[in-house]
């Protein structure tokens, strides 16, 4: 295999010609997209360049195939250096770059490689990465979601998921947004009230690069306590209509671009998985299958208006591998413990721009919708009732207004918000509870109007050496009194950047923030069929603190050190084992399903260091963090949450090599996860057993033991090859190359007779449990395809 990969490679080596490649763009102001006149375009370490005409757009020629940055500068503005552009022979890329104005008109222009931005509205703890970065990023296989977790402060299961723990919070305090719309659900099998998920909906094909903030969001941004991640995505050719094929690790894809007359262009993408197979042939007990699409278009009426349509949707559905031939006893718990899922999602929306000679106005229209099905019978014996039938909708109407003002050298943001929610449950559901067993059996439909307003004005102060935002912003909603009052959710914060040499910067930010408890918990009925929370919801609050400095030298290598505060307030606590819903979020189940007082809080501190380098043919991203996550019991004792792992470490590297070769590495490293353990008296009884299908938790006990680190080494080997009419993107990704073998939580089960009924006590109320090893982990090779024509 390995000698007819070599042969493979020469003989694409001898076919690809040294071609050539070419790029157009348009040079643009940020704020008021007035073109701007020549303008210096330059090919980032090369003597090539050429100037804007006067409607501000260029074209290069004559470019080596393969990854570019482009400089440009003019007088007047502050220089800038582009992403991580990929050209090649038969696609001429193009690409819209805004300059900011200068605050003081210089005599000279100097492109300094500073190539770690800072956003002027959100000025500490945001990082950036690119469409290289991601593409190639080790272990990840092009899954946006996993690429993130290389960021400092981000934490991860070691499951097959791609949850996002940021700074010690939980899954569920994260947003996410494409161009400014939101999505809800960026992964397949998402688990409803928190955000994670096995695997990403998001084509990478689509992402020019993402800005991830872990504290200290710009006002305009709700609902979020931990983090943002904001998705910035291509445009489609505006020459002709290209095709790409691609074969993953998990699916093919298939994406189009193109124009649509003079003034639109397209993209659009489909895929589907072929996981089932896999699974099925290796004998996993679960088969997954998933579809998903993306769609973007972009209509440029003037230079003063503009329209871009977005949409994502998924369709997912997760059966049971029942046909497995004598199952293992690991195979065998997890088909009595998973749901069939059937699931599906999508997002569309609307953004108008429309520029004016200070400044914009922003138009933001969107509509989401999440079906939800799980359902489960006793031992998959579909002849007895089903111990669970839940279907569950939840659809989203959003309306954003965005007013942009620069003058005076401030620049001021304002925006207000208005949405109308609906989320539907029907549940039927087996409970084990106070000795007995009963049936939660309700119907829900809530109607929610939700609206809110911010403002932001930052402005540089001390001959631009110190930069100052301060943003405001308050959300209500029509649930109930308690959070009508736009008053009650009042979110003040500032950021401050400080430099104290030219490449030494103190930043430090603080600010209070609110999230609205999930529908899950907003429509939980009871027995009797009463909305039980909804006398005593509140939004979930969060006061964060931050302090860091940052020093860049000569060349792109800054070295970051940050130290964080969280403090949480009126989070809600499970009424029935006592538990803050902070620690709920990372299972295939749904998170916020109860009855809760929302008298909870809660605490993560710690600091990051962060080491990053980007030169021209080398990247390298380093960071640890070392983070405590605690939150109060319905005792109001402290106990630490399920996602204080104490220490987190990434190291990624990726090298460019002659050739369009490039080559990379990432090691991960996650401290151990508090658990809880089982309740082996309560599990043992057959009622209790039956009801729900695995052993119950002791939560008098709860987090109370850790599990051990989790590490894993990941390698990735990428080839390009440029043909005249198409282009052949190859890679090997390996993960856990050196076979860690993680141990988790023991499983227990009940143990059988040889003809598999299940051993009892002599009274026959109780069985016989045992405990078996919990172990995952294994090398996973994956080769990929890209073909661009």
């Amino acid at each position: 295999m390995k000698n007819i990969i070599v042969i493979i490679c020469l003989l694409l080596a001898v076919i690809a010609n040294a071609q050539t490649a070419s790029i157009t763009g348009k040079v643009v102001e940020s704020d008021t997209n007035i073109p701007i006149v020549y303008a210096n375009v330059i090919v980032a370490g090369t003597n090539m360049g050429t100037l804007t005409n006067e409607l501000g757009k260029f074209t290069l020629t004559n470019l080596p195939t393969g990854y570019i940055k482009l400089e440009i500068s003019l007088l007047g503005y502050k220089p800038k250096i582009t992403d991580d552009i990929l050209v090649s022979n038969n696609k001429t890329p193009f690409i819209e770059i805004q300059l900011e104005k200068a605050e003081e008109q210089l005599e000279t222009v100097i492109i300094k490689k500073d190539v770690f931005k800072k956003n002027t509205e959100s000025l500490v703890s945001i990082q950036s990465l690119d469409s290289k970065e991601i593409e190639s990023n080790p272990g990840s296989n092009r899954d946006i979601s996993r690429v993130v977790q290389s960021l400092p402060g981000v934490g991860s299961t070691p499951a097959f998921r791609n949850d996002l723990i940021i700074r010690g919070g939980s899954p569920s305090e994260n947003k996410f947004y494409l161009d400014e719309i939101e999505i809800p659900i960026i992964n397949h099998f998402a688990t409803q009230g928190a955000s994670g998920g096995p695997v990403g909906i998001l084509n990478a094909d689509f992402i020019k690069n993402v800005n991830f903030y872990s504290s200290s969001f710009p006002a305009m941004y709700d609902n979020a306590l931990s983090g943002i991640l904001d998705f910035k995505l291509k445009e489609g050719n505006k020459e002709k209509t290209n095709f790409q094929f691609s074969l993953g690790a998990s699916e093919t894809a298939l994406t189009l671009d193109g124009p649509i007359g003079k003034k639109t262009s397209y993209i659009f993408s489909v895929r589907r998985s072929y996981l089932q197979f896999l699974f099925s042939a290796i004998g996993l007990p679960f088969l997954p299958t998933f579809n998903d699409y993306q769609l973007k278009t972009k209509t440029r009426f003037d230079d003063k208006n503009t329209l871009s349509v977005i949409s994502i949707g998924s369709y997912d559905n997760l059966k049971l591998n029942t046909d497995l031939e004598n199952p293992d006893e690991t195979q065998a718990y997890i088909l009595s413990k998973i749901p069939v899922n059937n699931q599906w999602s999508y997002t569309v929306g609307v953004v108008y721009k429309n520029y004016f000679d200070a400044g914009n106005h922003t138009f933001v229209l969107s509509r989401n919708k999440l079906n939800n099905q799980l359902y489960k019978f006793p031992d998959n014996d579909e002849s007895k009732p089903k111990r669970l039938d839940y279907n569950s909708t939840e659809t989203e109407n959003k309306f954003r207004y965005v007013l942009t003002v620069r003058k005076s050298k401030i620049k001021y943001k304002f925006s207000a918000n208005l949405g109308y929610s609906k989320y539907t449950n029907t549940t039927k559901q087996q409970v084990f509870s106070n000795d007995s067993v009963s049936v939660l059996d309700y119907n829900t439909k809530l109607d929610v109007l939700n609206y809110g307003v911010s403002a932001q004005i930052s402005k540089s102060f001390l001959d631009q050496k110190l930069l100052a935002t301060f943003g405001y912003r308050a959300d209500a909603n029509t649930y109930n009194s308690e959070t009508r009052n736009l008053l009650k959710q009042s979110s003040p914060r500032f950021s401050l950047a400080y430099n104290i040499t030219e490449n030494t910067s103190l930043n430090g930010g603080a600010g209070v923030y609110y999230k609205q408890p999930s529908y899950t918990t907003l429509g939980y009925r009871d027995f009797t069929g009463e909305l039980v929370n909804k006398s005593t919801s509140k939004y979930i609050g969060l006061s964060q603190y931050n302090i860091g400095v940052s020093h860049t030298f000569t060349k792109p290598i800054l070295i970051a050190v940050e130290g964080f505060y969280k403090n949480y307030f009126q989070y809600p606590i499970d009424i029935e084992n006592g538990i803050s819903l902070a620690n709920q979020g990372a299972d295939f189940d749904i998170a916020g399903t109860n009855s809760v007082t929302f008298t909870g809080r809660g605490e993560a501190y710690g600091f990051e260091l962060l080491n990053r380098w980007n030169f021209q043919d080398l990247k390298i991203l380093a960071s640890y963090t070392f983070v405590r996550s605690f939150f109060t019991t319905l005792e109001n004792n402290w106990v630490p949450s399920s996602w204080d792992s104490k220490h987190l470490f990434t190291a990624t590297a990726t090298k460019d090599l002659p050739k369009n070769w490039r080559t990379g590495l990432k090691w991960r490293l996650v401290g151990g996860f508090p658990y809880t353990p089982y309740d082996l008296e309560t599990s043992s009884d057959i009622e209790a057993w039956n009801a729900k299908g695995e052993p119950y938790l002791d939560y008098s006990k709860a987090n109370t033991k850790r599990l051990p680190a989790f590490h894993q080494l990941d390698i990735r080997i990428d080839k390009n090859y440029f043909f005249k009419k198409w282009t052949l993107l190859l890679y090997l990704d390996i993960q856990n190359i050196y076979n860690f073998k993680y141990k988790g939580q023991n499983y227990v089960v009940r143990q059988q007779n040889e003809d598999g009924t299940f051993l009892t006590n002599p009274e026959g109320t109780k069985y016989l449990l045992k405990s078996i090893p919990n172990e995952s982990g294994t090398i996973l090779p994956t080769i990929g395809v890209l073909v661009k024509l």
